[in-house]
């Protein structure tokens, strides 16, 4: 299998207003042995972690709801997002990420977490790795309402749904995000919810 050289050249930065957007030139050295120069922008925000949170008794699962900007910009006329809960990892390693995202925005503390995957979720110009996880609620685990956190500016509205509709939301392009969809046919495929 072919693994390529890589030799940086120079890194730029041109944003580190939010996250840190970087131009790298690098020399790349081909299958067939020539050295070709590139330029490329790789955006870094860190890694994060999403998870499903699944009731198999009532076959329902938690999803949020908020407004995303990036999304507004490119056609969703409302800016609103059906999305797994998530976040990023700061300086938590994921599984203490996706406990604290997953209380801040669902209002569930939950017990057992199983990560089952980790994915990039945009390699071509993204820097961020994604740990995915599922994990079983109830309302016994409920400790608050939900919703996210006040001084991060999070409105996160706590949605309930039958699994059924859940992955019928992807067939319609209601739920239109890739972590989402991923989650839900992980959940589908190894029958989660029956």
């Amino acid at each position: 299998m072919y693994t390529p050289e890589v030799n940086t050249k120079t890194i730029e930065v041109l944003s580190d207003n939010w996250y840190t957007l970087r131009k790298i030139t690098f020399a790349l050295r081909q299958k067939d042995g020539r050295w070709s120069t590139q330029s490329r922008e790789a955006y870094d925000r860190g890694n994060g972690a999403a998870i499903l949170l699944y009731n198999p008794g009532k076959k329902t699962v938690i999803l949020t709801r908020q407004f995303r900007m990036p999304t507004y910009l490119n056609g969703n006329t409302t800016g609103m997002l059906i999305e797994a809960c998530a976040g990023l990892l700061d300086q938590d390693d994921a599984e203490a990420c996706i406990r604290r995202e997953t209380e801040e925005e669902t209002g569930y503390r939950i017990q057992k977490v199983q990560k089952v995957f980790e994915a990039y979720m945009s390699p071509g110009s993204v820097t961020e790795m994604l740990y995915f996880f599922v994990a079983e609620y109830g309302e016994e685990l409920r400790v608050h309402d939900g919703g996210g956190l006040a001084e991060e500016q999070e409105d996160i509205e706590v949605l309930e749904l039958p699994f059924a509709h859940a992955l019928h939301l992807i067939r319609t392009g209601e739920i239109r995000d890739a972590k989402t969809i991923l989650l839900l046919q992980y959940a589908q495929l190894h029958a989660l919810l029956g």
